[in-house]
């Protein structure tokens, strides 16, 4: 096994959907895959927003256990992108309302799908991992090995967001979606970017200097 740190956790973090591979009810035992947006938590884990009639809802209803596939290939080749496989089991969820606020900063479309009332949020638990990252750099992980350090509070992280839209270093065109203890995520226009902090911050103080580089960084590289 030969895995970059947190390489997964950042993948998790730099695209916006992902394969769900639920267990068919009819026919039944079939692998059952489709295509849905996602987003990750405060501890970096698969959170969806599906409707209540949809085939793969009813599937988890009856069985909870599931895979769930990110990729990313910007350049088209797949075989040679990062890739992560996830395995374990979703399981409905009652959000808090920052918790909406945060998948509607991902998804901001999504809160059409909420106003129809069918709609529900499911968050996965990871019970194992395999990781590819091109040649030589692949294997598996158990799912506590994907982040074990105590989340950013909702309120943390909300303050963080704060100082970022009000910071006046802030390129007009950026937004941040998300921050955490190992980079943020990042929107400009219709692209999506994943900010990766040089250290990981385990205290609070440090976010706000590495949020203050990562928009000196963005701003001159526009």
């Amino acid at each position: 096994m030969n895995i970059p740190a947190h390489a997964p956790l950042h993948l998790l973090h730099r695209v916006a959907a992902g394969t769900l591979a639920t267990h068919s009810r009819q026919p039944e035992g079939f692998p059952y895959p489709s295509i849905l947006p996602f987003a990750p938590d405060a501890r970096h884990r698969p959170t969806i927003l599906v409707s209540r009639l949809a085939e793969h809802t009813r599937n988890l209803e009856a069985d909870a256990r599931a895979g769930f596939l990110v990729s990313h290939a910007p350049d088209g080749d797949v075989l040679n992108g990062q890739r992560l496989t996830l395995l374990g089991t979703f399981e409905r969820m009652e959000p808090a309302p920052a918790a909406v606020r945060r998948y509607l900063r991902y998804h901001p479309d999504a809160e059409r799908y909420l106003a129809l009332g069918d709609f529900s949020f499911w968050v996965m638990t990871l019970e194992r991992m395999r990781y590819i990252g091109g040649f030589g750099a692949m294997g598996w992980l158990d799912g506590n090995e994907l982040d074990p350090l105590e989340p950013l509070a909702f309120d943390e992280e909300e303050a963080l967001l704060a100082f970022f839209d009000t910071h006046p270093q802030r390129p007009a065109d950026l937004e941040l979606l998300g921050v955490d203890r190992y980079g943020a995520d990042l929107q400009s226009g219709n692209m999506r970017n994943r900010y990766i902090f040089e250290t990981v911050a385990k205290e609070t103080g440090f976010l706000h200097a590495a949020l203050e580089d990562c928009m000196t960084r963005q701003m001159n590289a526009s």
